[in-house]
């Protein structure tokens, strides 16, 4: 009878047994090292496991401190912070972790996320130029551009890519953190300036701090994260201001979503900085230097300083064109950025009080009067007859402006009716072939010409004091350069050796010659307060929260210079004999102003431009209790008298008697 089907049975044959057997051991071995593992991590590492989860679930998230306010001299706020929502992206935290072989093609999954994110935020996502430290231009989208320039900085620093948004926005991205890895969504401080334009490159820029600045001494122990000052007082008072950012320990889950608070540091705000800025000057200020470059076209630049001469705080400060600091409250695009460092723009970040560095003209007259009559190379009782031509030898042939006559002349004379001949005649007596040249370069020197006033703003243009070493060195620098580069001329210098008519340039604030508003401001005080070379400050005090004060901003003077009073007295009769008595340079901008003026007109000479207007003046203690001194500076404004003595006439008009008053450009035409 056959066997039924479930009846029948292979044959077990050898081959058929040993595969089953090799079978059989495979997956007892399988088993046995899948026992063991989950045995080794549950029982003998599961302690190990549990401290390690627990470590990587704390976050350590940095508290920002409130930046401190500025303030006026009379208390009246001038910069604060106020409180704001901003996204953040954490690098290391992206769905694959940001390296550097990543920067310019993101994984599909961090550009996903760039998407995700930027769809809630309301951003653009098409790729855009997107310039890269280290790696070049790429283009990619603007988080991911943002991302990347932040990664190339400093790796480990959250990088911001939006602030002020909304708490249904905060919320979204709180409530859905498994959809966004490394996202993060807190409270930021942002700079808020609330007078804008005004004061702006006194004021300054802050921004988050760079790879350059974590490694120097002055940020020791500041976070990657911190906000700090980049320019101006925000810089040079950073250490106050800052203030100490706090730390907080959270739990979170695998996703970074929030669990709970552990510990917290809280922030200490930074401190109040008060200056010694007068608001209603600095708006008369900038008005009126608007007023001078409007009025003389082609101008479109200037600056001006408004201080008192006896202790060198400053009053007013202003540099046209100028920008809105508030701008870089907030990370700024690289089309803004460049609008704002574009010559056709005029360089508006660019601070021309102290950063600019111009010839003087004639207001360096009142310098060389001093080195003249101190070195004894030229007397009081001495006298110089102006012919309009100044004859020096062949081929040092010059002229007054206009080719004036202006007749025999005393030295407070010459200063009243700015004689080029006259000061000519002073530049080559005291010239000297001596490699830091002679008198006049060393009472420019003294008075603070080619060397920083050490004013509290940083980023301070030294200047050029030309001397025979100055033009030596300048001569190799130009050897050097064209060796180097292996070109006919670098146009650093011409060859040629330190002439008398190099001083007699000099002499008269031409040539080489460069120097700031404010060093002419510096300068100037010590001819108004009887020698003292004042150190400029717009800092007054360092408050604490309490109105206690923590510093007094008060410093002494750089030096004091020994000029005989007799000389120093000459010098003022010029000045003020300009200011006010008939055939002064500025007599017709100030007829009929009441208080008593003290000035010098100044038209520097541009090769293939218009010449550049300077004023400098001052109304001096024994004048009046409230004693001022005011440099401007238009430049291709043209003549001294018609655009920089207006301006300053309107600064005066504002401090004595509340108003700016009338425009009064003058008519003379004197260099």
């Amino acid at each position: 009878m056959p066997r039924l089907p479930e009846e029948r049975v292979p044959n077990l044959t050898p081959r058929l047994a040993l595969r089953i057997a090799l079978f059989g051991s495979f997956a007892l071995a399988l088993f046995s090292i899948l026992f063991f593992r989950l045995w080794f991590l549950q029982v003998l590492s599961g302690e190990q496991y549990l401290k390690a989860a627990s470590v990587n679930y704390v976050r350590s998230i940095d508290i920002p401190a409130r930046r401190g306010n500025i303030v006026d001299r009379s208390g009246n706020l001038l910069v604060d912070s106020r409180s704001a929502i901003a996204v953040q992206i954490s690098p290391p935290d992206l769905p694959v972790p940001m390296q550097t072989s990543l920067l310019a093609h993101p994984p599909r999954a961090d550009a996903a996320l760039y998407d995700h994110l930027a769809g809630v935020l309301g951003m653009p996502t098409n790729p855009g130029r997107c310039p890269i430290d280290g790696v070049g231009v790429v283009h990619l989208s603007p988080i991911g551009c943002a991302v990347a320039q932040g990664y190339a900085q400093l790796p480990y620093q959250d990088v911001t890519v939006k602030t002020d948004v909304s708490k249904y926005v905060q919320y979204f991205i709180q409530e859905r953190q498994d959809r966004f890895p490394g996202v993060t969504v807190g409270q930021v401080w942002l700079r808020r300036y609330p007078l804008g334009t005004l004061a702006a490159q006194l004021f300054g820029t802050v921004g988050r701090i760079t790879a350059p600045e974590v490694h120097e001494a002055r940020y020791r122990g500041v976070s990657e994260n911190a906000t700090v000052g980049q320019s101006g007082l925000e810089w040079y008072y950073d250490r106050y201001l800052r203030g100490a950012d706090g730390a907080a320990r959270v739990q979170v889950d695998a996703l970074g979503g929030f669990q709970g608070d552990l510990s917290e540091i809280k922030p200490v705000a930074g401190h109040t900085l008060k200056l010694s800025l007068d608001v209603p000057l600095q708006h008369a200020g900038q008005d009126a230097l608007q007023q001078a470059i409007d009025a003389n076209p082609p101008s479109t630049a200037g600056a001006f300083v408004a201080m008192n001469p006896d202790n060198g705080e400053i009053y007013a400060m202003g540099s046209l064109p100028t920008f809105d600091p508030n701008i870089f409250a907030k990370p700024v695009s690289e089309s803004t950025y460049k609008q704002l460092n574009n010559p056709a723009n005029g360089f508006p970040l660019f601070n021309r009080a102290i950063q600019s560095a111009y010839p003087t003209g004639s207001t360096f007259k009142a310098i060389t009067a001093t080195a003249a009559l101190q070195s004894g190379d030229w007397s009081l009782g001495d006298v110089y007859d102006d012919t309009g031509t100044y004859n020096n030898g062949p081929g040092d042939i010059r002229h007054n402006a206009g080719g004036a006559a202006d007749g025999v002349l005393t030295l407070s004379e010459a200063i009243r009716y700015s004689s080029d001949d006259f000061f000519y005649n002073l530049g080559a007596r005291t010239n000297s072939e001596a490699p830091q040249g002679g008198p006049l370069q060393q009472w420019a020197h003294l008075y603070g010409i080619g060397r920083p006033t050490g004013v509290d703003l940083g980023g301070e243009n030294a200047g050029i004091l030309p001397s025979p070493a100055w033009r030596a060195n300048r001569d190799k620098l130009e050897l050097e350069c064209e060796h180097k580069r292996h070109v006919p001329s670098c146009g650093i210098a011409d060859g040629r050796q330190w002439s008398v008519g190099d001083n007699e340039n000099l002499a008269v604030g031409q040539g080489d010659l460069e120097a700031t508003p404010l060093q002419l401001a510096t300068a100037y005080s010590a001819v108004a307060n009887g020698g003292k070379v004042v150190r400029p400050h717009v800092g007054l005090e360092v408050d604490q929260a309490d109105g206690t004060v923590l510093r007094l901003i008060d410093p002494p003077p750089a030096r004091v210079l020994h000029i005989d009073p007799e000389n120093l007295a000459t010098i003022r009769l010029g000045l003020r004999e300009a200011a006010s008595a008939p055939g002064g340079t500025s007599a017709d901008v100030f007829s009929d102003f009441p208080e008593m003026v003290y000035g010098k007109t100044g038209t520097a000479q541009h090769l293939n431009q218009a010449d550049q207007s300077w004023y400098v003046c001052f109304v001096p203690d024994w004048a009046t209790n409230e004693p001022i001194l005011v440099a401007v500076t238009v430049e291709q404004g043209g003549f001294g008298a018609l655009a920089a003595a207006p301006a300053a006439r309107q600064i005066l008009s504002q401090w004595f008697f509340g108003n700016r008053g009338k425009y009064v450009p003058g008519a003379s035409k004197t260099l």
